[in-house]
């Protein structure tokens, strides 16, 4: 009864009273404004989930394009390329021009699990089998090299990341043929050595580091850091090089996972021909 007599008190101020009438609707507009905010706001959230899903598609298509397109480039270099200058080239080999289609793909995932803080890290990722994930695909960030696929269930993945002290990435000073594996030896997490460069190579601090391509797993020319120091190893032959990894890998966010299209049928022929030797 008390509540009833509210109303009807309630809409004899609101007919009767132009003031309280006009106070009345100004709060009422001020109350519908804000749900009306926060429900667009909430919209907008689910709306940029959808939209940073499709930018990272695109992300991997716009890389697979690049890769191809140095294969194409590649190739026409090599058929006006005297055969002692063809190694010089940042791009493997591949019969992209004859199948025009994509030699890798590049996979979208998200971090589920992260360690930094061991001398054997790995990385949880959000992407399994039924993704098309298998063991011994690269893994990178938008910024650099992550690791190497080890285990995987039909819905998770387990990469070996590159800081593992076991971890080794063939890798190359950019626009050079010198090369070697790059590793972590423990401690600061921002710093992996590039070893086996003869002393007869010629670079030089700030130098960019890149993978080489002569492995199946990473493509070649993804970006993996800068030269900061170098020392000569034990034997006087070689050079180590101090590289300052562009990946931050306390902040991993999001991952592609690299599948080498022709990885299987690379790895039985290697096979063969080391069975046959």
């Amino acid at each position: 009864m008390l509540l009833l007599c509210e109303i009807i008190s309630f809409v004899l101020i609101y007919q009767n009273n132009a003031y309280q009438r006009n106070v009345m609707l100004s709060s009422a507009n001020a109350i519908t404004g804000r749900i009306l905010s926060v429900s667009s706001a909430v919209f907008s959230y689910f709306d940029l989930q959808n939209i940073n899903s499709e930018l990272l598609e695109r992300n991997g298509l716009l890389q697979m394009e690049v890769i191809r397109l140095q294969e194409q480039l590649n190739n026409q270099k090599i058929d006006k390329t005297p055969f002692n200058q063809v190694f010089l080239s940042d791009t493997v080999l591949t019969d992209s021009l004859k199948r025009k289609n994509y030699s890798y793909r590049f996979i979208p995932a998200g971090v589920r699990r992260n360690s930094v803080n061991l001398h054997r890290n790995y990385i949880t990722i959000n992407k399994g089998a039924k993704d098309g994930i298998r063991p011994d695909m690269g893994v990178i960030s938008p910024s650099g090299i992550v690791g190497i696929i080890t285990d995987v269930d039909e819905n998770l993945s387990v990469a070996m990341s590159l800081l593992h002290v076991k971890t080794a990435v063939s890798c190359k000073i950019k626009n050079t043929p010198f090369f070697g594996p790059l590793s972590w030896k423990g401690g600061d997490l921002r710093y992996g050595y590039l070893e086996h460069i003869g002393t007869h190579a010629i670079f030089q601090t700030g130098d960019t580091i890149v993978t080489s391509g002569y492995s199946d797993v990473f493509p070649p020319g993804i970006m993996v850091g800068v030269i900061e120091s170098f020392k000569k190893q034990d034997d006087d032959n070689y050079y180590s090089l101090k590289v300052r990894l562009t990946t931050d890998f306390q902040s991993l966010n999001t991952l592609f996972v690299i599948d080498n299209v022709s990885q299987q049928e690379q790895i039985k022929l290697e096979r063969e021909a080391r069975r046959n030797d």
